[in-house]
């Protein structure tokens, strides 16, 4: 349960990072990944991910971090969260609702700078998510594009129930959709580093890679690579 105390800090803090997550289900989560991992194995992929993500969030000085989820995955994620993690649920369903909420919910006040950020992209250097507060210095928009079309986070410092319609963080025109609606607003848009998220068996063969040189970057996520390859021999 969380405190009073720590859900005030929350509220307290100039700079919020939230992470869109949904509990770790089968089915729910990574479906693309469904195609080719069992579903517990995509599961426990997620839980690492969801952990990792988490880990990086909270290495960042002076952020409180917060989770946006669907309704019934409040109470799960509750679990997994750490005690000073809120864990909101989102007005509406679907990605678009979730990250409509988080600027509704945490972008309302003192200039706040709000960032959402997905659950899968704990191997993204610290130090981009540290230049995306600072960029919503001077923009009212800041995005992380992903070589796919997508984008692994947004912020801003108010709330644009127009930004988000349909699409979400993870489809191919998401960008583009994003900056469409940016302009239609005469937002002010700076972009952080291009980056890619965990989507589909490339992504996570890329990521293998990348943590077996570095496994401290997502040490959860780079222990499950470790044991699944030892285990099936060819799951990445």
């Amino acid at each position: 349960m969380r405190s009073s105390s720590s859900i005030a800090q929350l509220h307290d803090s100039n700079r919020i990072l939230v992470i869109m997550a949904k509990a770790p289900r089968a089915g729910a989560v990574k479906t693309r990944l469904g195609q080719n991992l069992p579903p517990s194995a995509v599961v426990d992929l997620y839980r690492c991910l969801l952990g990792d993500t988490m880990a990086l969030a909270k290495s960042l000085d002076g952020v409180e971090l917060a989770i946006m989820c669907p309704v019934p995955d409040v109470d799960d994620l509750a679990l997994i969260a750490p005690e000073t993690v809120r864990v909101v649920a989102q007005t509406g369903k679907g990605l678009a609702a979730g990250l409509t909420s988080v600027f509704a919910q945490f972008a309302t006040a003192g200039g706040r700078r709000v960032i959402a950020f997905n659950s899968d992209s704990p191997h993204l250097p610290r130090t981009v998510l540290e230049s995306a507060f600072d960029a919503l210095a001077s923009c009212d928009l800041i995005v992380g594009p992903t070589y796919d079309g997508g984008y692994y986070l947004v912020g801003a410092t108010a709330s644009y129930p127009e930004l988000f319609v349909s699409s979400g963080m993870g489809t191919t025109s998401a960008l583009e959709e994003l900056l469409s609606r940016a302009r239609a607003l005469r937002l002010s848009v700076g972009f952080a580093d291009t980056f890619y998220d965990i989507d589909v068996m490339a992504d996570l063969s890329r990521l293998a890679s990348e943590l077996e040189m570095a496994a401290d970057r997502a040490p959860r996520t780079a222990a499950w690579l470790k044991r699944c390859s030892l285990v099936s021999g060819a799951a990445v």
